[in-house]
């Protein structure tokens, strides 16, 4: 069952969290930086991913994600991180290892922390606001339209399982 968040207590709480959102930025594999307010009105699923993990296989079903639902609006944001110590150890590897054995093309951002004091901004707003914070690498967590996280998953659920994908399609539902 997945952790759902519940809706914002006001419009105002909403627009907060919309505008909080579409600050955060990450630096990306091709050095460039990559946040969410470059996919406006587009839901979008994150991903706390590793090289070295026994999830990783999950990386097929993620590019099979993308490859299905990202031509209706779905963006599937990979974020490879070290904090569970599954990761190569350069932005150079994790690129070539994704590309090479799971033909990824989905956006991806360089190796970043998920959890901690130095967890990515995104990450400590994520657990600040819906007390969600990843325990595992594949933690997976969809954000709809407007930016409220509509469902939070461990790393167990494949990304193109039942219960993703029925909240996928809600989110891109009209």
């Amino acid at each position: 069952m997945p952790h759902l968040a519940q809706p914002p207590a006001s419009p105002g709480a909403a627009a907060a969290g919309e505008e909080a959102l579409g600050r955060f930025r990450f630096p990306s594999m091709d050095g460039c930086e990559i946040g969410f307010a470059d996919w406006p009105g587009r839901p979008v699923l994150v991903v706390n991913t590793a090289s070295l993990c026994g999830f990783t296989p999950q990386l097929a079903a993620l590019q099979a994600l993308w490859e299905r639902y990202g031509p209706e609006g779905l963006v599937v944001l990979a974020v490879p991180s070290d904090s569970f110590r599954q990761e190569l150890g350069s932005d150079k590897e994790v690129s070539d290892f994704c590309t090479l054995r799971y033909g990824l093309t989905l956006p991806m951002t360089s190796v970043t922390p998920v959890t901690g004091d130095g967890a990515h901004p995104f990450y400590r707003w994520l657990a600040d606001i819906e007390g969600f914070a990843p325990r595992w690498n594949f933690n997976k967590v969809l954000l709809g339209r407007g930016g409220a996280v509509l469902g939070a998953w461990g790393s167990g659920p494949s990304p193109t399982g039942p219960e993703i994908a029925a909240a996928v399609e809600a989110a891109l539902a009209p």
